[in-house]
């Protein structure tokens, strides 16, 4: 597990090693005036001077906002570091820059098929987080590739168990089309189930491309027209039957002709072929009688 520590600050550290670095440099200068005896003397200084402070430096690290620096030691996990500014750690440490901030990743366009066997596209963007650097550095080879590889197969996961829409299985719950925040819901979830392995947080997911996959999109949108000409007909029909038996209730109500069963029949039919027709209807004036 991830384990934070806290660093000594670098400046002082930093001012050591330019105080050590200009004393070196002043030894070397009055080599000059010193007797040869203690010349070998103010060389072996000067070069233990600038190898301390050569060896100092090391241990120097520029921590940046929202960044982490993960401390091993010959193999040991040490603990890591979140603290902001300069720092100084053991010099023998090895350290891995981490970074915490949000990052975004786009999926290529897979192609699936959804819970009746439909083939379909589907892509994805996904907002995630480093939260436990330990298990991003040490549980998962690259967690860059992981969490590209888990993100598809989420995505293949849920357009697996939800059907494009619900044409084909009225009775479907969820669908990837409609679904809407209960399809982001199921891959969020799916998302941070996967990369927990990894350390790794899912902020938020989002489908940014769905449709049919080529070869029957063309059939598909055939049979979506299809479906909402049936739906808008059926509609037509009712509001048509609605104001036919108004009119015939009006009529009724007022006396303003009687009407005999054969006459209401061939009224209730010239009224839904005019209120039904999806064009323009030309009247015929009958000035005889109904059998004429």
């Amino acid at each position: 597990m991830e384990k934070t520590i806290k660093a000594a600050q670098g400046f002082l550290v930093l001012l050591l090693v330019t105080v050590m670095v200009a004393a070196g440099i002043y030894v070397l200068t009055q080599l000059k005036g010193v007797e040869s005896g203690a010349r070998s003397l103010y060389i072996w200084f000067a070069v233990i001077d600038f190898t301390v402070s050569f060896f100092l430096l090391f241990g120097l690290v520029v921590v940046q906002p929202n960044t982490s620096v993960v401390l091993t030691f010959f193999g040991k996990y040490v603990g890591t570091v979140k603290e902001n500014g300069l720092i100084f750690v053991n010099p023998l440490y090895t350290k891995q820059k981490v970074s915490l901030r949000l990052q975004s990743l786009e999926s290529t366009k897979l192609k699936v098929n959804d819970k009746l066997g439909n083939p379909i596209e589907i892509a994805a963007v996904i907002l995630w987080q480093i939260e436990d650097t330990y298990k991003v550095c040490f549980d998962v080879v690259n967690f860059s590739s992981y969490m590209t590889n888990q993100s598809e197969a989420a995505l293949r996961h849920l357009a697996s168990t939800c059907p494009y829409d619900s044409i084909e299985d009225e009775k479907a719950s969820v669908t990837l089309r409609d679904g809407g925040e209960k399809v982001i819901e199921m891959l969020e979830s799916e998302l941070n189930e996967r990369m927990l392995k990894a350390g790794i947080v899912i902020k938020e997911a989002r489908i940014s491309h769905l449709a049919y996959a080529p070869e029957i999109a063309h059939a598909m949108l055939q049979r979506q027209q299809a479906t909402a000409i049936v739906a808008a007909r059926s509609k037509i029909v009712e509001g048509a039957v609605g104001m036919v038996e108004m009119a015939l209730d009006l009529l009724s109500e007022k006396q303003m002709v009687e009407l005999d069963e054969e006459r209401k029949a061939v009224m209730v039919s010239n009224l839904l072929v005019v209120l039904c027709g999806d064009r323009s209807v030309s009247p015929v004036v009958n000035t005889g009688t109904l059998h004429q």
